[in-house]
């Protein structure tokens, strides 16, 4: 252990004439004991970030109701964690390959969750809107770089494995993020949906400290004009796809549509020509790393389309209680665990785009099922159909993510993780927006119109995986 750290300090430490050198003495991932406690650091991590993104939501009216707030205001404690997480992704997984994966990892950790103790001790609705600020910089920490970590923690031939494993913890964590806040608000207050994360945080935080390995430096320099361009960018991106999706008037819409267009314009003129652009266009010139990205963004908001109105179809058009609701939502998160790890492995054998082209095939069947049911249908009418859901969805996740940073050099690992967590949130916020909107155009039976969307997005992303197929010839 004691080689490793130094190894560590030497890799942080080193001028951009002797990084090659450090390079070539890094190992090929870990093995052992070092490498679980490695992947459980990054597991926390992970899984606490994901859990957050939507274990607010259920708690929303009380949170209001506490702290006196309107619900218009209160919807800013969910919004500012996504808008401040996607729009921090890039720069800070672009800070990891300066400073290193660790480095970015660690820091986030800890932001994470002292921000977590920051809005669990929230006096106000304002400080915990503060509170959620930070905490979604610390989330976009973890995430930005947690993908390109797992090319530091495993070797190359079981790089497969850990994709599956760490597509299993972000999948679940979205997943069970309703059951979970339920669960926490039937026995405790809603500041608990936050403080629940300090004695995890603090765990992970000193074991990624010890734990995790050096990475590679890049050699560049941080532009911080870039940074605020992308920051801004991508904050009014999401901005506008929300009021969109509430449809607001043009005279906030286009503002919106203009300012974002012109940043992301100023950001793409800032970085031409630079080696490591922070919005990579470089890789996404690359077919195999595009259709990937691609992929994931339909795929992901796929899974936001049904996680968002399933409940409503249930409750609404099958007439099941709350309860009910949340344990028919639970066969998708159990064929998640079950299949995440198996297509992990098996894309270490297999192409992952026939793997992810077959998947992302049954989840769209699945969600096409979900909308033959009859009225009166039981437990297992919904459950296999749930069930099946989840199968394509885990069947999917860990090949997408190996095909992702496969295809991106490892000098660039910082900016394909990057993609890798802008395209699942980029693919979530605008699977909410279309969920929104389906309600807003046709009300009643806007749950429908939102699974069938789902299936919709599913059958895009099968096609542009398996299009990856003959892209992955053409290369040869």
């Amino acid at each position: 252990m004691a080689q490793e750290t130094a190894t560590q300090d030497q890799a942080a430490q080193a001028g951009p004439d002797d990084k090659t050198a450090v390079a070539a003495e890094l190992p090929d991932g870990l093995e052992g004991a070092p490498r679980r406690w490695a992947m459980l650091s990054i597991a926390l991590g992970v899984g606490m970030a994901s859990l957050d993104t939507a274990i607010a939501n259920t708690a929303l009216p009380g949170i209001a109701a506490q702290l006196h707030a309107t619900p218009a205001a209160s919807v800013w404690i969910v919004n500012v964690y996504q808008l401040a997480m996607i729009a921090t992704l890039l720069p800070l997984a672009a800070l990891g390959e300066v400073v290193g994966y660790k480095r970015v990892a660690v820091g986030g950790l800890a932001l994470f969750t002292l921000a977590s103790l920051a809005c669990a001790l929230a006096w106000s609705l304002p400080s915990l809107i503060v509170a959620r600020l930070f905490q979604g910089v610390g989330g976009a920490a973890i995430m930005g770089v947690n993908t390109a970590l797992l090319r530091t923690v495993f070797p190359a031939r079981m790089l497969g494995r850990g994709f599956g494993f760490n597509s299993l913890v972000v999948a679940v964590s979205f997943a069970v993020g309703p059951t979970a806040a339920s669960l926490i608000l039937a026995s405790a207050s809603w500041e608990w949906l936050f403080g629940i994360n300090v004695i995890p945080g603090i765990f992970a935080f000193f074991i990624a400290r010890r734990t995790l390995p050096a990475s590679r430096l890049s050699g560049h320099r941080m532009d911080r004009v870039a940074m605020l361009y992308n920051v801004g960018a991508f904050a009014l991106l999401i901005l506008f796809l929300g009021d969109c999706a509430h449809q607001e008037s043009w005279q906030r819409l286009v503002p919106e549509a203009i300012a974002a267009a012109i940043l992301f314009a100023l950001l793409l003129r800032r970085e031409a020509g630079h080696p490591a652009p922070m919005l990579p266009v470089d890789l996404l010139r690359r077919p195999l790393f595009a259709l990937s990205a691609m992929t994931a963004i339909c795929t992901f908001a796929t899974q936001s389309l049904a996680f968002v109105s399933l409940p409503f179809y249930f409750e609404t058009t099958l007439g099941r209680s709350p309860v009910e609701t949340g344990f028919l939502m639970t066969p998708w998160a159990v064929m998640v665990a079950i299949m995440a790890p198996v297509a992990g492995r098996l894309s270490d054998r297999y192409s992952p785009g026939a793997l992810g082209g077959i998947g992302l095939a049954l989840l769209s069947a699945g969600m096409l099922t979900l909308l033959t049911l009859p009225a009166g249908a039981d437990a297992f009418d919904i459950g296999w159909r749930m069930a099946l859901c989840g199968v394509g969805f885990g069947f999917f996740q860990a090949p997408n993510l190996k095909a992702i940073m496969g295809s991106a050099p490892p000098s660039r690992a910082g900016g394909a993780s990057g993609t890798v967590a802008v395209s699942r949130l980029l693919g979530q916020g605008s699977g909410a927006a279309l969920v929104a909107y389906c309600f807003t155009v046709a009300g009643a039976h806007g749950a429908s119109y939102a699974l069938a969307a789902g299936a919709g997005c599913a059958a895009v992303a099968s096609i542009a995986s398996f299009s990856r197929l003959a892209v992955a010839k053409q290369a040869f």
